[in-house]
This record gives structure tokens, sequence and C-alpha cells, in this order.
């Protein structure tokens, strides 16, 4: 018999942090808002490491029951906490680097006068999170997917009297809303066909059935629709504009909702869905083509961006793109192998990247950065560990998943393989590109004349400078991690850890070891010339980058506006709905309607009151009176429905 886990308690701690730093954390002190803060998060954190060190114990998949919810007919639903291998690992993850990231943001956002309201929405994102990785079925998932929605539109526009981002939240929130009703769409066919949300029902119904091989059928239809779900969250295409849009929030926020958590909910819904996914194979083939599609094409837009954090946007779409193409070729277990690592690397380059922005005060173009690392060296170290990691350099994190990705794609596919290899090469020169023009050659900031001179009575922060050991030590840690946390993919570990919950994801016709080590060469050779190439043309020779744009024309700038997507979206879908006779129509509904209903809404409801309490007369002939027309009425109805029939 199972052990009571009390899992509850990983996201509702969290929630408490939140309602308490939300409800008094005004009137507190920061010292007061950042112990509510660590304490709730920490201690989620502890709780998930307790259930880790007592998985083994258990009989697999464990859910707690936790209370009644939703009673419709035979149709039930309950709010319970489901854990198996793969919730594991999320929770694990969410807790851990979310954690740490809370504890880098103290340092960053300690000035912020609205330090108490950014750590409110930090504790309540991860409630959601939280409550989505441990859903016991589809529409407790839905919650937690719609509350990190939420919460990623509070935190995006943290800085709501900044223009730029209100609208990123806004954006943010809309887009995800395209993709939402494509799940929705999918829960309401599940519960037509199959009478339940809950997974182990959904998955046991479904298990008997045969692989829609003849066409495309229920389960594809449900498939492709869980798949625009996770397009919105996971930022695919065609729903990835949002997220480079989202860097407008404070950079702990592009760290642990834009890298590390929620957009990783869409490749996590398409892995813990892997038992529709495998029996719908044009599904399939629709999640590997866009995720290719996507890795590859964020990866061409990366390599033009100046702004560091785009270009790490970006490089989060590409990378999620590879999770997805993962999941595409059926093996779901090197996909969140690469979520995992990914959530190592790419979080510690967010962080990296904020302090470099802490240390230069507030720049974030890096064509006025250069020569850092004397200034900021711990911030270089820890940056250059996550660019080798993320380059897909041995033996470091990102090598082991991402070889695992293009491993398995080959064996589906030399397609899949040879974009995700190219894919590889362009990864690993705008990452290089990224660390080269920031740190390498001379200071091309505001104060670079007083650096030359080192002047004794500059102000100390005049100059870059490091970040405090609150921001450092989460650096130094996701350093460790982006080092050793591939290592465990070692001997199909990692697989074989989560083959109960996913399966094996071996082909059929494994090609040869001898095969699977050349790829790997090459993969590695694409990915040191990518180094090589960005080290000599941001290092030995900047001056030639310029030339090559300027020589390259309108293809460059092209690839500078990001191909012209969001313009593209704004003529075929924005400026319809606010131009012309839609823009007079939706006022008029606005002003019309509903501010009518809201302005009138007081004087409508005293003209009501003061008729229906005429009813109230203490007369009993009236109310025997008001007794036989509700009587004559109801009769009528059934006499009514009786002719019907």
């Amino acid at each position: 018999m199972n052990p009571n886990l009390n899992l509850w308690l990983i996201p509702i701690l969290p929630l408490a942090g939140a309602a308490i730093n939300g409800f008094f954390g005004k009137k507190s002190s920061r010292q007061a808002v950042t112990t509510v803060a660590l304490f709730f998060c920490g201690a989620a954190f502890a709780w998930a490491l307790l259930v880790a060190a007592r998985f083994s114990s258990l009989t697999l998949p464990y859910q707690e029951y936790f209370a009644h919810w939703i009673r419709a007919g035979a149709f039930s639903v309950d709010f319970t906490f489901y854990l198996d291998q793969l919730s594991l690992v999320m929770v694990l993850v969410v807790t851990g680097v979310g954690f740490l990231i809370h504890i880098y943001s103290v340092g960053y956002i300690w000035d912020d006068p609205g330090y108490y309201r950014f750590f409110s929405y930090l504790n309540l994102f991860m409630f959601f999170m939280l409550t989505l990785v441990l859903a016991g079925n589809y529409l407790q998932m839905f919650i937690g997917w719609e509350g990190v929605g939420l919460a990623s539109y509070l935190l995006i526009g943290f800085w709501f009297t900044k223009d730029s981002a209100a609208s990123a939240g806004k954006k943010a929130f809309i887009v995800n809303r395209v993709g939402d009703f494509g799940f929705l769409i999918a829960l309401f066919l599940l519960i037509e066909h199959f009478g339940s949300l809950d997974f182990s029902q959904v998955f046991y119904a479904v298990k008997p059935m045969p692989v829609e091989t003849a066409g495309a059928g229920l389960l594809t239809a449900i498939a492709i629709l869980l798949m625009v779900g996770a397009c919105g969250k996971s930022a695919q295409i065609p729903l990835y504009v949002w997220l480079p849009d989202a860097m407008e929030g404070p950079t702990p926020v592009s760290a642990l909702i834009h890298a590390a958590t929620m957009v990783t909910a869409g490749v996590y819904m398409v892995a813990r869905s892997h038992a529709v996914f495998d029996r719908a194979p044009i599904a399939m083939t629709v999640v590997a083509i866009i995720g290719t599609l996507t890795a590859f094409f964020a990866a061409t837009i990366g390599i033009a961006q100046t702004d560091i954090k785009k270009v790490l946007a970006y490089s989060t779409i590409s990378q999620l793109g590879y999770m997805f193409m993962a999941c595409g070729v059926g093996a779901f277990s090197a996909g969140i192998f690469h979520l995992m690592t990914h959530a190592f690397f790419k979080g510690l380059l967010f962080l990296a990247a904020g302090s470099v922005i802490h240390a230069i005060g507030g720049e974030q173009d890096m064509r006025n950065m250069g020569g850092l690392r004397s200034y900021i060296p711990w911030t270089f170290l820890t940056m250059g560990i996550a660019t080798l990691a993320i380059a897909g350099i041995p033996p470091f994190a990102g090598f082991w998943s991402k070889d695992e990705i293009l491993w398995k794609a080959y064996q589906v596919s030399a397609v899949y393989w040879a974009v995700g290899a190219i894919t590889a090469f362009l990864t690993s020169f705008y990452m290089f590109r990224l660390l080269y023009m920031t740190f390498f050659g001379d200071y091309r900031g505001a104060s670079t004349e007083a650096h030359g001179q080192h002047a004794h009575a500059q102000d100390s922060h005049a100059s870059p400078h490091e970040s405090p050991m609150v921001m450092l030590v989460p650096l130094i840690i996701l350093a460790f991690l982006s080092l050793v946390g591939g290592l465990i993919g070692i001997g199909h570990r990692f697989e074989n850890f989560l083959a109960p919950v996913l399966g094996s994801a071996e082909a059929a016709e494994a090609a040869s070891h001898s095969t699977e080590l050349l790829l790997m060469a090459v993969s590695v050779a694409l990915a040191l010339f990518g180094w090589w190439l960005a080290y000599m043309l941001y290092c030995r020779r900047p001056e030639l980058p310029q030339r090559i744009a300027d020589a390259l024309g309108n293809v460059y700038q092209t690839v500078v506006h990001k191909y012209y997507i969001d313009e593209l979206y704004a003529a075929v879908f924005v400026k319809p709905l606010i131009d012309g006779s839609t823009r007079i129509l939706w006022q008029d509904v606005d002003r019309k309607i509903i501010d009518a209903a809201v302005n009138d809404a007081g004087d409508g409801a005293e003209h009501v009151s003061d008729e229906l309490r005429h009813m109230q007369s203490g007369n009993i002939r009236s109310y025997a009176a008001w007794i036989a027309a509700g009587g004559a009425a109801v009769i009528a109805f059934m006499i009514w429905m009786g002719v019907r029939r």
C-alpha cells in the first residue's frame, strides 16, 4: 500500500506565499517579503525532494484524491494529483530551477517599487505550473495551463507603465488564447467519445484502439488539436510571435517562464498524451514537421539579433522545436531529456544575461557591450559554460540530449536529422557570436573613457561591476548542472527511467553503432565550425560582419526584421479589427452595449428591485394568486411538451 505523500502541499505552498505577499507585502519590509517568497518556494522544493526520496517505494502511477469537483450525469472530474516518472522529473525541474531563480530575483529586483508584487506573481506562477504538471486529468491540467498564462501576463507586463511591456503582456495573452481554443476542442472530443478526462481512464480506453494508418480519424483529430494548444504555449510556428516580445518583462521572468518552465508545458502535454499520439501517425508527422521547421526558422532569426535577450528568446523557440521534433519521431523521452537540460543551460543563459544587464545599467544591445569578461569574470565564466552546453559541445549537458534527439530523428528520416544538424551549426554560431560581442574586444559602453583613465573618483556603479553573491550563487549552481546534467543520459539511464510511462523509443530497424558515432561526430564538427566562424567574424575580424550584411542587402534586412511575420500578422489580423467599419462597429458595441450595461446597471437594479419588492406585500391572497399563476404556467408548459411529443 502506498504511503500518503501529501502531494497537494507542493503547489499549495507557493500559493500561500503568493497570498501572503499579495495581501500584506505592500506594508511589509523587503526582508519580510523575501523571507515569505523564498520560504514557501524552498519548502515546495524540499517537499519535492522528499517525494523523490520515497519514489522507489511507490506503486505507480500514484494518485492522490484532493476534492470532489464536477458531477454531471455519468461524467465526473475530481481534483486529483498524479505522480509517475514523468511528473516527478517535471516537479523537480520546476521547483529546483524555480527556487534558484527566486533567489536570484532578490538581488535583481531589490530596488524596484513593485518588489512585493513581483514575488507574489512569481509564487503564483509556481502554484499554477505545479498544478499543471501534477494534474491527474486534462481539465485540471487546463486550469494550470490557463493559470500560467495569467501569471505570464502579469509578469511580462510587470512594468505596466511602459507601453511596450503592457503590449507584450496582452500579445502573449491573446496569442495563447488561439492555441487554447484547440486544446479546449480536444477536451470536448475526449468527453464526447471517452466520457472522461482522467488520464488513467482515457489512456486505458485508447490502448486497444488501432493505429490510424488508413487516414485521419478521431485520435488524429484529438492529437492535432492538442498540438495546436502546445504551439501556443510552447511558441511554435505559427504561434511563436509572442515569446520574443515577452522579453519586456524582468530578466528573471524570462529565465523562469520563457526558458525553464512555462514554455515547456506544451512539450510535457504532448509527452503525457503519447498514448493518443502513438496511434495517430499523421499527427506525429505534423508534430515533427512543425518542430523541425521551428527549430531551423528561429535559429536563422537569432543570427541577426542584437538585443541580448532577443537572441536568447529565438534560441528558446529553436530549442523547443528540437523537443517537438523528438516527440514527433516517437522519442518522447529524448524530448523530456532535452527539456531538463535546457532548463539548466537556458535558465543560466537568461540569468547571466540579466547579470550583464545589471552590470552596465540596463543596456541590452550587444553593440554597446564588449570587453566585459575582465569586469564581470564570474558572469563570463558561467555564461561561457552555458554557451558550450547549448552549442552541443561535449561533455556539456546540451550535447547529450541534442545528440539523442538527432540520432532518434535520423532513424525516422534523414531529412529531420539534416535540418536538425544545420540548426545545431546555427545555434553554435549565434551563441558564440553573443559571447564574443558581449565579453571580448573593447568595451563600447557609455563610460569607456572613464575605464581607460581608471578614474578614482568615479561612482562605484559608473563602470561595469559584478553582481552580488545572491545573484551569482544561482549562476554557479546552474553552471554545474549545465556541465554534468547530461551525464544522466549515458547508457540510456534517463530513457529507461521514463520507459514505464513513455515506452522505448528504439526504432524497429536500428542503424549500426558506427553510424551513430559518425552522426555524432558530424554534429559536433558542425558545432565546432559554428564556434570557429563566430570567433573569426566577431573576435578576429569584427569589421567583416557589417561588410557581409551590406553585401547581402535585402536578404539581411529580411532576417533582421524577422521575415516580417509580425507585420504580416498585423496587416491580416490586427489592422482589420481596428480600422474602418469594424472599428466603428466595435466602438458602438463598446459604448452602447458594454458601457451602457455597466453605467446603467445601478438605475436598472433600482427599478427592478422596486417592482419586485411589491411582490412581498404580506397579503396572503396576493401570495395565493402568485402561486396559482405559477402553477398554471407549469401545467401549460407540461401540456405543450406533451403535444410536441
